[in-house]
């Protein structure tokens, strides 16, 4: 990665989130996911009693949704820092 202007002024939460990704197309794709995984994470076994439901969603506590929400915050307000700042271009 190439030190340019706007990346020595780019904060270190948004540098270790998107580290690895260089496109926004990417970022978007990683947000989605990591939203999808959120929604895994809901104890969804507390609420429907179903066997579909025990075998597909293993998780029966609130300790992975509780990790995961401040993930998806962190992602998404990223995202709107390289937005606002036109960091994409030289990242």
């Amino acid at each position: 990665m190439s030190e340019t202007t706007s990346s020595k002024k780019m904060p270190l939460w948004v540098l270790l989130a998107f580290s690895s990704i260089h496109k926004r197309k990417h970022a978007i794709i990683l947000i989605w996911a990591s939203i999808l995984f959120t929604l895994y994470c809901l104890p969804w076994v507390n609420f429907i009693n179903n066997n579909i439901v025990t075998s597909i969603f293993l998780i029966d506590d609130w300790s992975w949704i509780a990790m995961m929400l401040p993930i998806c915050a962190w992602y998404i307000l990223s995202l709107r820092w390289m937005d606002k700042n036109t960091a994409w271009e030289n990242f």
